[in-house]
């Protein structure tokens, strides 16, 4: 995979964590956080986002680059550094605040092998907008798509419904959570979710549902498969750690959104990547071989 490059379009920001023992400052944004998870995979990635001329965005500019991650040039603006306040719960579950202004241009697609967005980026306007477009001109890329909803920002239903829907049938492979499919289609059973998801085009489809694992419409049908047992720390960022954990696997495996196999194989490793994020504090997704030392993945070859 030396030659390949994953391009990811999105929000990168500063969580400012409040827990009981005080706050503190640790970078994040969906979109951050799945360039870094590939990244710690050793996949070559650029991440094309919105960051100030400050000091959180040096910060988060560190963050990325110690993982790898190469910044896009416009990704610098001399607005602040945006930010999302996370009130953390009794039950590890995080509550967040955003502070953010999503106004970003159009990336460059050269030489992308898979395009990822999802979440604030995708949805908040104008840079909503742009996305989207990046995701419909992607030509032969992979598009991968994680809608990640905060109720607070994507703003009317209806028009972020069909904002995600049109996204989706440019994307190969969607993945989003329980949640998220709640707001998005509301009363709808987790099938119903997959296969509505489905019909506009994506070969796999996949729903997470914490500690009760994941549900996935695929090359076979539908797939369970069970969440790691971890003690939970927070989860914060596990969701994106599964995402880059798929995204690794479906350019590592170009039979992945073909073969059940493949397919459910990608699937237990997220769920092993997804299970080590959460057991420990922040948006801290593993490396390759600490994946690897758990589901036997470096031998599968």
């Amino acid at each position: 995979m030396e030659d390949t490059h994953a391009l990811v379009i999105g929000e990168a920001l500063i969580d400012i964590v409040e827990t009981a023992q005080g706050a503190r400052e640790l970078v994040g944004g969906s979109s951050a956080n799945v360039a870094v998870g590939l990244a710690r995979q050793g996949l070559p990635v650029r991440l094309h986002t919105r960051i100030g001329r400050d000091a959180r965005g040096a910060m988060i500019a560190e963050h990325v680059a110690s993982a790898g991650v190469a910044l896009t040039a416009p990704s610098w603006s001399d607005a602040a550094t945006s930010t999302a306040r996370a009130a953390i719960q009794p039950d590890g579950s995080a509550r967040y605040t955003f502070d953010i202004d999503w106004s970003v241009p159009a990336p460059s697609l050269d030489g992308a092998a898979l395009v990822h967005a999802g979440s604030i980026g995708l949805f908040l306007q104008p840079g909503g907008d742009t996305v989207l477009a990046a995701l419909e001109g992607a030509g032969d890329a992979l598009v991968t798509l994680d809608p990640n909803i905060r109720a607070d920002l994507v703003g009317d239903h209806a028009a972020a419904l069909a904002h995600f829907e049109r996204a989706a049938a440019a994307a190969d492979l969607v993945k989003l959570s329980d949640e998220d499919a709640a707001w998005l289609y509301p009363g709808a059973s987790a099938e119903r979710v997959l296969e509505a998801i489905a019909a506009h085009g994506v070969r796999a489809v996949v729903m997470t549902r914490g500690a009760d694992g994941v549900l996935a419409l695929g090359p076979s049908g539908l797939v369970e498969v069970a969440a790691l047992p971890v003690t939970v720390a927070d989860t914060i960022g596990a969701g994106d750690a599964y995402m880059a954990s798929l995204v690794f696997s479906a350019l590592d495996d170009a039979s992945l959104l073909r073969a059940p196999d493949a397919f459910e194989w990608a699937l237990r490793r997220a769920a092993v990547t997804a299970g080590i994020t959460v057991s420990r504090e922040g948006a801290d997704p593993p490396r390759r071989g600490e994946v690897d030392r758990v589901v036997g993945f470096s031998a599968r070859g």
